[in-house]
């Protein structure tokens, strides 16, 4: 096995293999090894190499109940127009280190994913992020205006300010104890109703297990604290007042049916029905920001790339053939 280190940004760092079976990714998953809030940490990623010389790189950020392998689609299809693909685990989820203390910001998130990247060698790229991925998606892109080639936002999380809007402060240690009573079915019933607007295909499926194998793995108690400590990111660090900083071209792509809100079930009903409205959150966020193209799925959910991917991937490839702006 070929390990590579170095010193960038004041961080060890080192490459190496994926020694645990990956048959449930789509691609290798290697790991990323670096030095973070005074502990080592590791970050598990695909890297996908198209054949012949790369068009550029593509950065594909998940969201809060996934991890990068249902990227699948995504990462054939760019890999087979000539883009190479980087499709990381962040730090707390998927197959990347479950932290037991980490003071989790979108910030220091995408900084860990910028050292990744230097590491291999990656100096430009197209980020890409779905739902809480937007949210870091797009923090990425304020921090690293140069960097970043194009935006592309996936039903992101984050085009409202929950708490601005009356969604109460709940302590992390609530939020744990909420976290340890998941399991499949009670991730099932979020998702139907959330993100596929109470419709459920076999297609849903891999995806709500996946994420229950996590919460009743060996290490579930660690990964449900994670969940919470990040689900408190979420809530605390709103992008959406900082749309119109954004330097980059971007498009957001959003699924009409979508009903996300983290917090609707903190509220009352009337405001509860206000939350999650993603035409009007589209709509609002494409005025924004500076330079935004909007892509919209009519009849689709939180998860296009999942529930309609023939007409999500027709829309990325538009995407790009339209190499200037959104």
């Amino acid at each position: 096995m070929m390990r590579l280190g170095a010193i960038v940004l004041g961080s060890l760092l080192s490459l190496s293999a994926f020694a645990d079976d990956s048959a449930d990714y789509p691609d290798p998953v290697k790991t990323f090894t670096f030095q973070s809030q005074r502990q080592e940490l590791e970050m598990a990623y695909m890297d996908v190499q198209p054949d012949g010389q790369s068009r550029g790189t593509f950065v594909l950020l998940h969201g809060k109940n996934f991890n990068g392998a249902y990227w699948h689609q995504t990462i054939d299809f760019l890999v087979e127009r000539g883009y190479r693909v980087v499709a990381p685990d962040q730090v707390g989820f998927g197959r990347s280190s479950l932290p037991q203390h980490y003071q989790y910001s979108f910030a220091q998130l995408a900084a860990n994913t910028r050292v990744m990247l230097n590491q291999l060698g990656v100096d430009q790229a197209r980020v890409m992020g779905h739902s809480m991925g937007g949210m870091l998606a797009t923090r990425f892109a304020l921090q690293y205006p140069d960097f970043t080639d194009k935006l592309v936002l996936l039903n992101p999380i984050g085009l409202e300010d929950w708490r601005a809007q009356g969604v109460p402060y709940v302590a992390i240690g609530q939020i744990y104890q909420s976290e340890l009573q998941k399991d499949y079915d009670s991730i099932k019933a979020y998702q139907k109703a959330s993100y596929y607007d109470g419709s459920w295909d076999a297609d849903y499926e891999p995806w709500a297990r996946m994420l229950a194998e996590q919460y009743q793995g060996s290490e579930g108690e660690r990964f449900a604290w994670n969940m919470a400590l990040t689900a408190d990111m979420v809530l605390a660090q709103p992008v959406v007042h900082e749309f119109d900083r954004l330097e980059v071209p971007t498009v957001l792509m959003i699924g009409l049916r979508d009903r996300t809100a983290i917090g609707r079930n903190q509220v009352d009903a009337e405001l509860a029905r206000e939350l999650g409205d993603y035409p009007a959150l589209g709509q609002a966020a494409a005025e924004r920001i500076p330079q935004a193209r909007l892509i919209e799925f009519e009849g689709v959910g939180h998860l296009p790339h999942i529930e309609a991917p023939e007409r999500y991937l027709d829309a990325l490839g538009t995407v790009l053939d339209n190499a200037s702006g959104g």
